[in-house]
């Protein structure tokens, strides 16, 4: 029987393969460090040390340059079969972190938002752009903001690799980050694919808990080729991605307002909002609360990749600077 001590001790090692296996360059202690308290992990640099140690050992990392780290084929898969019971809901913990870490002030039109991040071939990316064009031209994003980065450049907390184009679009939990601030508390449920017929929301023809899942849901449906956001732009008849949540019933004017100044700085993303206790496109919604229907940040680039324009995705993978982003139409 393992022992709990043994437990914490793996829980801690599966934390910084993450940390490592979402990094696209090497990465020292004092980083992984960092981004593990963000996440809640008190790790000091020298317990970090330790455990690379230890990790080299079991063939998980591999040293590079003086003390920079990478992942190994190994801890890749160390990383697949973790802990089942940390990998349920870890995609939750994301969007309650990137939430907290949401720093956007619609006063100032200054602080962090949180972006999905895809990463394209260069030569490709100036047909991805075309390809993206319809789905931002019918709103099927959230905003209009994106972010842009050649190899070698960072954006956000990420390091483009050799031959790629870095594209950062902004993710619908700055909805959730930009309601915190305002004291809202918002309980992101699940995220799915929403049926669009002659322009209007329908219902969900999928969906996925974030409380059961470790994976991003639009990542899923991206790679499963179930979305039709060209469809959807092009003749109001597709399936896009969609994100369901819930606020308490009081807080739905507050709600609205923080929705609309949010449209303003161009980072809208509400497709509807509810009455407290009514179902919202047939998804169930709790007494006294209301369903508040959000569209997908990853929408754009679904449709690129249904243009046959293949992409890496990672969403909500970090927070960008609000000045950093500039208008998808200025490209």
């Amino acid at each position: 029987m393992i022992g709990s001590s043994n437990i914490e001790v793996e829980r801690k090692v599966n934390a910084i393969l993450r940390v490592l296996k979402e990094s696209p360059e090497a990465v020292g202690a004092r980083i992984i460090g960092r981004q593990l308290k963000e996440q809640g992990i008190d790790l000091s640099e020298r317990a970090v040390r330790y455990h690379l140690k230890l990790m080299d050992e079991r063939g998980l990392t591999q040293l590079v340059g003086r003390d920079g780290r990478q992942i190994t084929p190994a801890g890749v898969e160390e990383l697949r079969n973790a802990l089942v019971a940390d990998k349920v809901g870890l995609f939750m913990n994301r969007i309650e972190t990137v939430s907290f870490r949401t720093t956007f002030d619609w006063r100032t039109k200054k602080g962090c938002v949180p972006t999905n991040l895809s990463f394209f071939d260069k030569k490709e990316f100036p047909r991805a752009l075309r390809a993206m064009a319809g789905a931002f031209k019918a709103g099927m994003s959230v905003g209009d903001l994106v972010g842009v980065a050649g190899e070698g450049e960072s954006l956000g907390e990420q390091i483009i690799p050799k031959g790629k184009v870095g594209f950062a679009t902004v993710c619908s939990a700055v909805v959730a980050g930009a309601l915190l601030k305002a004291g809202v508390p918002m309980d992101s449920k699940f995220g799915g694919i929403l049926q669009i017929r002659h322009g209007k929301p329908l219902r969900f023809a999928e969906l996925i808990y974030y409380s059961g899942t470790s994976l991003d849901p639009s990542e899923i449906f991206i790679r499963g080729k179930m979305t039709d956001v060209t469809g959807a732009a092009k003749n109001g008849d597709g399936k896009v991605l969609a994100n369901f949540a819930e606020v308490p019933g009081q807080c739905r004017p507050l709600t609205e307002d923080m929705m609309a100044k949010l449209k303003e700085a161009c980072l809208g993303s509400l497709v509807l909002m509810g009455r407290p206790g009514e179902p919202v496109c047939e998804a169930p919604v709790d007494p006294n609360r209301v369903g508040v229907l959000l569209l997908g940040g990853l929408n754009p680039v679904a449709a690129a990749e249904e243009a046959g324009i293949q992409a890496e995705n990672a969403a909500i993978s970090s927070v960008v600077e609000y000045s950093r982003l500039k208008n998808f139409w200025d490209l």
